[in-house]
């Protein structure tokens, strides 16, 4: 309680008018006539009896009265705690975190545990959702104030193998604030690890609306040990031994001797023993492995002894198969095309295909599905059943790339591809009139990895016009120089000059490897899909022309991913847990892929208060670290002492009339 006008209370001084009044007054008495005195003895009469307190009720009534008014005077208030106005109509959030390390000493039941005993605390009518998040924010219920729905949606939050981000929770809170235009009050329950931290603070900013309240589940960093990485073969094309290379990491550990082993198809494969520093890391090397034909499931795992043993293994998977043919076309008499094409594949160290080379003539009656992939090199005109069948063989998802020279005369159509030729660009090679690679897009696999051609010389160019093609790279006078043109469920990619050395000096430069190899990657689509991906990660699923045929999915659980409605439609598929996906595409490339979650799960660090303090500021709502600051309302009193003075004064003007007309009629 306070005053506003404080200095009111020296008026509490008045109070001993009272006691004057009842006590300390001078005694006066009364003269009586009496005839003599001298019968009468002289004696001291005491006075104490005068100075006793009469009436006490009524002289209560008279100190209470100037107190009172005393008081009022003074404008007496009290603080009241207010939900501030513009918090009307609040809605509470639960946030759970369900990410991999909230597996860690059962933090994930302690979590649900508080947020049940928050829910029931709150007031009847209030409306609230709950949320699980890792690296996404699920609703597992709709806004209600279902106290009951409410706590079905906790005992649902279940333990996920993603990584934590609370930049994600920050950008679904922002949202739903602003969709329900309604002040969010959001209980995070989480262990608040560092590593879920975004590196821009700024991504965590919250929209003034919403009052955090962190609360953390551990206070202090947990030893925890890991398998951090694995480095395998995707595939194998012969029967010799593999190198399996291991990463063993500590976090917050003490230095500790573990034995880390290595299994293919679950038979373990080789056991050795690490030692990894304090808070440090081991290199694991396996040379045994023996890769059988197939695809295969290889795992490496770690002993860890530790409150988290979800991150101990991590999976990889490899496939052994006989290399792939590849059919090489060439003109008569013109095999150095084909030379420089093997020497780069072979130089890049790619065996996963065998090129064979075959003249024009000589390849009429080949069946291209046999192949991986075709190359047509500078032949001209291709007979008729041939290119018919190439194309065919395109339509149903293989691929050829044709390459263009002398041969290629205006007005004549690009082989299989039937883009037309407009002409030649020829310049001396003895000149300074040549041409160079201009504009490359870097997306593209052929050139993704290598996109330095600056220095190579091209002295003859074949103009085509490339329609609605893509075009991959340019010459400096515009000559489109790699176009991409999909045909069906395949792709036909058109270099507009040789693969020797006589139309250009490609072959002659360090970044015509790396095309070789990247080009036949893609044309055999070895680059179909990852062998190894991280949970929360994509992967494409079909391109173009495969939009009518179905992609069958299959989890580490062994269930299927999608139904047969979305299998013909679906583009892209999410991994959401660690363990092998098996991807089976329609034009029959299948492929085994090895999810692992993100190991910055591992470091079970939490974030510092002061960091989660600064997070809760972020919202202009949020004061002094905390969740949104309540508003203090001063309530005046000064009214009702009013009243009770008012009614003490008529209780006092009564009683002291009727002690008034009692004392006149005394005697």
């Amino acid at each position: 309680m306070g005053f506003l006008s404080p200095w009111f209370l020296a008026g509490l001084a008045a109070v001993g008018l009272p006691v004057w009044l009842h006590l300390l007054r001078k005694h006066k008495a009364t003269p009586i006539p009496f005839s003599s005195l001298m019968f009468f003895e002289r004696r001291a009469q005491s006075s104490i009896k005068h100075r006793r307190l009469r009436y006490l009720v009524l002289f209560a009534l008279r100190a209470l009265l100037f107190a009172l008014l005393a008081l009022a005077f003074a404008h007496p208030y009290i603080q009241r705690a207010l939900l501030p106005a513009s918090r009307a109509g609040e809605v509470t959030v639960v946030a759970i975190d369900n990410s991999l390390s909230m597996r860690a000493a059962g933090l994930l039941a302690q979590a649900k545990n508080q947020a049940k005993s928050e829910l029931s605390a709150l007031h009847p009518g209030a409306r609230a959702q709950v949320l699980a998040f890792a690296s996404r924010v699920e609703a597992l219920s709709e806004l209600t104030d279902d106290r009951a729905a409410l706590a079905a949606a906790v005992d649902a939050a279940a333990a996920s193998d993603g990584r934590t981000s609370f930049a994600a929770l920050a950008r679904s809170l922002n949202s739903m604030a602003q969709s329900l235009h309604r002040p969010l009050r959001v209980l995070l329950y989480s262990d608040m690890q560092q590593s879920g931290m975004p590196a821009a603070f700024n991504d965590l900013r919250l929209d003034a609306g919403i009052a955090l309240e962190p609360h953390p589940l551990t206070s202090r960093p947990a030893p925890n040990f890991t398998v951090e990485n694995v480095v395998a073969p995707g595939r194998v094309y012969s029967g010799a031994k593999t190198r399996v290379l291991a990463t063993v990491a500590g976090f917050n550990t003490a230095q500790a001797a573990r034995t880390v082993s290595l299994t293919l198809n679950g038979r373990v494969i080789e056991s050795k023993t690490a030692t990894v520093t304090e808070s440090g890391r081991a290199t694991v090397e396996f040379d045994s492995l023996e890769v059988p034909y197939g695809r295969n499931r290889g795992a490496v795992a770690v002993d860890s002894a530790d409150a988290l043993p979800d991150d101990d293994t991590f999976y990889f998977s490899v496939e052994r198969a006989d290399p792939r043919r590849a059919l090489f076309v060439h003109g008569p008499d013109d095999t150095r095309g084909f030379l420089y094409f093997k020497t780069a594949l072979e130089a890049s160290g790619q065996s996963a295909f065998a090129v064979e080379a075959a003249a024009a003539d000589q390849a009429a009656g080949v069946a291209p599905s046999q192949y991986a992939f075709v190359i047509i090199s500078d032949v001209g005109p291709l007979a008729e059943p041939f290119e018919k069948s190439l194309r065919a063989y395109v339509s149903q998802g293989g691929s050829v790339l044709v390459a263009l020279g002398h041969n290629s005369k205006a007005g004549a159509r690009v082989p299989v591809a039937g883009l037309a030729v407009q002409g030649t660009r020829f310049a001396d090679r003895e000149g300074d009139d040549f041409q160079s690679a201009a504009a490359l897009d870097p997306s593209h696999p052929s050139i993704r990895q290598n996109n330095r051609w600056d220095d190579v010389k091209f002295y003859r160019a074949i103009r085509i016009d490339p329609g609605a093609a893509r075009t991959v790279a340019r010459l400096t006078d515009g000559t489109p120089l790699l176009v991409d043109e999909p045909l069906g469920a395949g792709h036909v990619l058109v270099f507009a000059s040789t693969l020797d050395n006589i139309d250009n000096d490609f072959p002659l430069h360090a970044s015509f490897v790396p095309f070789i190899a990247q080009t036949a990657n893609y044309l055999g689509h070895q680059n179909a899909g990852p062998s190894a991906a991280t949970v929360g990660g994509f992967a494409e699923l079909r391109e173009n022309g495969e939009k009518a045929a179905a992609v069958d999915v299959v989890d580490p659980k062994g269930e299927r991913v999608f139904s047969l409605a979305q299998a013909a439609t679906v583009r892209n598929l999410q991994f959401t847990m660690d363990g092998f996906y098996d991807i089976r595409r329609p034009s029959g490339r299948n492929e085994l892929v090895a999810v692992n979650a993100d190991r910055r799960e591992s470091d079970l660090t939490p974030a510092s208060p002061d960091t989660l303090r600064l997070w809760q500021n972020t919202a202009s709502g949020a004061v002094g670290g905390g969740p949104a600051a309540e508003e203090k309302s001063r309530q005046p009193l000064w009214w009702y002492v009013m009243l009770a003075a008012l009614a003490c004064g008529l209780a006092e003007s009564w009683l002291g009339n009727r002690h008034l007309s009692v004392d006149q009629e005394a005697p």
